[in-house]
């Protein structure tokens, strides 16, 4: 599977899961369920009614301080997503678009985490790091 859809699941998932405490989550939820409507009508009911029960299980683990369940619902979603893009892959476009329909504040990116994007064309060349970097060229 490509890289740039799997971090596009990763990221998706982290950002349905993040969404589900703030006004956003019912958009979002809609444009979730929506895109399984269209590439797979028959798991639709049953997506929308697990991320119902993500969001319950999200607002109590929020309320308890659980860190650790807050992260798995990400990590389960995030897998759901990118089996999703395995079988669909041009549904990459239709979530990407759920994504930038999203505030930046809803979309607050978890402590720790580093999110970068680049591209180049022609001979050019990105250099990202989260930290360090050293670049040595001959």
């Amino acid at each position: 599977m490509e890289a740039q859809l799997v971090e596009l699941a990763r990221a998706a998932g982290t950002a349905v899961v993040t969404v589900m405490a703030t006004d956003a989550w019912e958009r979002t939820r809609d444009g979730v369920v929506a895109l399984w409507r269209r590439v797979s009508p028959s798991r639709a009911d049953g997506v929308e009614g697990e991320l119902e029960a993500t969001r319950d299980d999200l607002l109590a683990a929020r309320e308890s301080g659980d860190d650790l369940t807050e992260q798995e619902l990400r990590e389960e979603w995030a897998g759901r997503l990118r089996r999703l893009l395995r079988e669909q892959p041009e549904v990459a476009v239709d979530l990407r678009r759920i994504l930038d329909e999203l505030d930046p504040e809803d979309r607050a990116v978890p402590a720790g985490t580093v999110r970068m994007r680049a591209e180049a064309s022609g001979h050019g060349r990105v250099y990202q790091a989260g930290r360090d970097q050293h670049i040595t060229e001959r």
